[in-house]
């Protein structure tokens, strides 16, 4: 500013400051943007996001798991629990696409969820 100040008078010095770091904020991040920056990669730290080998191959024991239960469910019961948590089918679509009660599909699925997670115990 005082260098400025030889050739142009400034009346209000905060807003010339102000508007000095902006436009030096301004020129910083078109010349990273440009030129791209320089990282050291002793600065850079990697993070693995990916699970860890021991959740990964539980996860699949219990998907195993979970198969062999969904097999011991009636095909009915089955059907209608998979449509509604899976597919995401509400219970009036299954009950249409079944020609069933909308209680009989609340009763298909509470006991397909009683069983399923009595035979998951543990896992």
């Amino acid at each position: 500013m005082a260098s400025y100040q030889q050739e142009q008078v400034v009346e209000r010095p905060e807003a010339f400051l102000m508007r000095t770091a902006l436009n030096l904020s301004i020129d910083a991040h078109r010349t990273s943007v440009s030129h791209g920056e320089s990282v050291l990669l002793e600065e850079v730290v990697l993070v693995d996001a990916s699970p860890a080998i021991e959740d990964v191959l539980l996860a699949r024991e219990r998907l195993a798991r979970l198969s062999i239960c969904l097999g011991r469910l009636s095909e009915k019961s089955r059907s209608i629990f998979l449509a509604h948590r899976v597919d995401g089918l509400t219970y009036r679509e299954i009950a249409d696409r079944h020609d069933l009660s909308i209680t009989t599909v609340e009763k298909h699925i509470a006991k397909a969820s009683l069983q399923l997670t009595t035979w998951m115990e543990g896992w």
